[in-house]
């Protein structure tokens, strides 16, 4: 099952404090640690929401929001994919993680969506090969 593991933002992510060199060397091994176990597909921080953007949906409408954006809680500061067994697993990998950012730090784990969880009928045949094509592309183009 894949997994992402997001790291919520805090206040200092936000105002785009920089990690001190201890949590950067911790986070580093913690990453080594789930290369070495074959489970870590990619991870990557984000910079603060004031150098992003969303865009809000509203009928054919889109409407284009530049950040930053209220409620910290809310953010993503970065992520993990990672490749395991089963929820019990991840959960129990990322308990390990070290906590590079401070007090109230969370990480949330959410498993990803497969053709299979939509089951019969809301997926076509000819659908789920075209997901199945796109992906063995994608993978192709970028390894």
């Amino acid at each position: 099952m894949r997994f992402m593991v997001m790291m919520k933002a805090t206040a200092d992510s936000e105002a785009g404090t920089p990690p001190k060199a201890e949590d950067i060397g911790a986070t580093i091994a913690f990453n080594e640690e789930l290369v070495k176990a074959g489970i870590l597909l990619a991870a990557d921080g984000l910079k603060p929401s004031s150098t992003g953007a969303r865009i809000r949906f509203t009928g054919d409408e889109r409407t284009v929001i530049d950040g930053p954006f209220a409620e910290t809680k809310e953010l993503v500061a970065g992520y993990w994919i990672v490749e395991v067994g089963s929820k019990e697993e991840v959960v129990e990998w990322f308990k390990r993680c070290p906590n590079t950012m401070g007090e109230g730090f969370e990480i949330e784990i959410r498993p990803f969506l497969t053709p299979e969880d939509f089951g019969d009928g809301v997926m076509t045949a000819e659908q789920r090969e075209t997901v199945a094509r796109m992906e063995a592309t994608a993978d192709e183009q970028h390894g």
